[in-house]
């Protein structure tokens, strides 16, 4: 494959920069500190020296981040599970991973520890550059193997980005070897109604040289189910529906990011499942290549979301949350009165946390219970 780019600005470390990256790091205060946060009892000089120890991104990621990641797992889940194990192809071909999106960091992170563990490897990230809000977050990004998709460019850059964007990802693919893991959108679904972007499958066809269907099954697009019991953001969430309803100008500063990513981080997810749905070439290879390229791009945009629906795992809120949100008791058999009690309590100790001057509870409730039900409703599209 032709590279017209030159990647330098997006791409993760080549092995060649780890040791300067680490130093930077191990002599940054502002990662000390919220290392720090994380971690409030490590040993920094004995830290430090492991880090220096590891001299290429692959010993970086498959010894001091897979131990992080799974400790984080252990202290913020009930449990972290992982099926469709047997779809990931035999030869280990390399796959776009494209996923619903909860939490900002551990979707992909909780994905890559879960493939390393059956053998697969490791994917390569696609991460905002929205979130790059420190100088040593880009460093740590690229040193685990992310790869930056720019955001809030120029409308007349747009194109540019998003062209060299999908180069990057069919090179890694096609070239590298290297899997990917992209979100179904730009940022999270709020509301958990899941929904592939069109543009974010425009983005990846533009770098073929041959019709959309072909150019996309050149990066063997592979869904991936999430589902997580409790959503610890869900009430910023909530108090951005609100705060966007109230004003519809509002934007989020960086300390919401923040917030978000040490809210998902450190706090309680419960029960996570990740389900592997099988690749699409072959739904694809049955599309007419000559359609409207939009009807062809919404076509393939709904193989993927009804494949991400039908492999959601669901806990007994999800069915509360249903038969409150419609006022029925349509799957009252699959929870009791002690699981109404606790994501009753659960729900109003959310809502204790939004402060906000003007708080509307009655449509803040609303929101959060949407967002655990709106899983099941789509599940339901597609079985019905």
């Amino acid at each position: 494959m032709e590279v017209p780019y030159n990647f330098d600005d997006i791409r993760p470390l080549n092995n060649d920069e780890v040791e300067e990256a680490i130093e930077s790091l191990t002599t940054d205060a502002d990662f000390e500190r919220a290392f720090r946060y994380i971690q409030p009892d490590v040993d920094w000089k004995a830290f430090s020296d492991l880090m220096r120890s590891f001299k290429t991104k692959e010993d970086f990621k498959s010894k001091l981040v897979y131990e992080i990641v799974t400790g984080l797992a252990r202290k913020t889940t009930f449990s972290l599970t992982f099926s469709g194990r047997s779809r990931l192809p035999k030869d280990k071909k390399p796959c776009t991973f494209i996923s619903n999106h909860r939490d900002i960091v551990l979707d992909p992170s909780f994905l890559n520890i879960m493939l390393f563990d059956v053998g697969y490897g490791m994917t390569q990230v696609a991460i905002g550059s929205n979130l790059l809000i420190r100088p040593w977050i880009r460093t740590v990004v690229r040193l685990i193997n992310s790869f930056i998709v720019k955001r809030n460019v120029p409308i007349r850059q747009m194109l540019e980005v998003s062209k060299k964007l999908s180069a990057y990802i069919r090179y890694t693919i096609t070239e590298t070897k290297e899997s990917i893991w992209i979100a179904q959108r730009e940022g999270r679904a709020k509301d958990s109604n899941d929904r592939t972007q069109g543009s974010i499958l425009k983005m990846l066809n533009i770098s073929g040289d041959k019709d959309i269907v072909s150019n996309l099954m050149e990066l063997n697009i592979v869904p991936v189910a999430i589902s997580y019991e409790y959503d610890p953001c869900d009430y910023l969430k909530a108090k951005e529906f609100q705060q966007k309803r109230d004003d519809p100008n509002f934007v989020k500063c960086q300390r919401d990011d923040l917030l978000s990513m040490e809210t998902g981080l450190l706090c309680n997810k419960g029960r996570v499942h990740f389900s592997l749905a099988s690749p699409i070439n072959e739904e694809l290879e049955n599309l007419d290549p000559t359609m409207d390229k939009n009807e062809l791009i919404t076509t393939i945009a709904s193989i993927i979301d009804k494949s991400i629906y039908k492999h959601y795992h669901f806990y007994p809120c999800n069915y509360i949350a249903y038969d409150m949100v419609t006022r029925t008791n349509r799957f009252s058999e699959y929870y009791s009165l002690k699981d109404k009690k606790q994501f009753d309590d659960y729900l109003q100790g959310q809502l204790n946390k939004i402060d906000l001057p003007n708080k509307d509870e009655d449509f803040l409730r609303t929101k959060i219970l949407e967002m655990y039900s709106n899983p099941l409703k789509n599940n339901l599209s597609v079985q019905e």
